[in-house]
């Protein structure tokens, strides 16, 4: 058994303007006084549903990769030759030596 203690989650589940104006100057992005507020009341909003949601009990739920209980069916991977070249060659617009000729995009 692990010595490692489970983290727990944060009963401060609120993010200052000060700490939204300190991370945006550390990634060097412009953050106004009244865009710092709104992001730390947008950000807070979303950490405390967080924290709402690590108190559900969840221990007699089964994991759930998909809500769907159907399995796609999927096509065997067989490789098929049945590109018609010629009659694809044949709507370009330019071919040289069975290549297909594209406008230079780059100088």
């Amino acid at each position: 058994m692990s010595n490692i203690s489970q983290p727990t989650p944060a009963t401060d589940s609120s993010v200052s303007r000060h700490e939204i104006l300190e991370v945006a100057s550390l990634a060097r992005l412009g953050v106004d006084e009244d865009t710092a507020h709104s992001y730390a009341n947008d950000i807070s909003k979303v950490l405390r549903l967080m924290h709402t949601l690590a108190g559900v009990d969840t221990t007699d739920l089964t994991p759930l990769a998909n809500i769907h209980e159907v399995c796609q069916d999927l096509r065997a991977d067989v490789a098929k030759h049945d590109i018609d070249r010629a009659r694809n060659q044949s709507v370009a617009p330019a071919v040289e030596q069975g290549l297909y000729l594209v406008p230079q995009v780059i100088e």
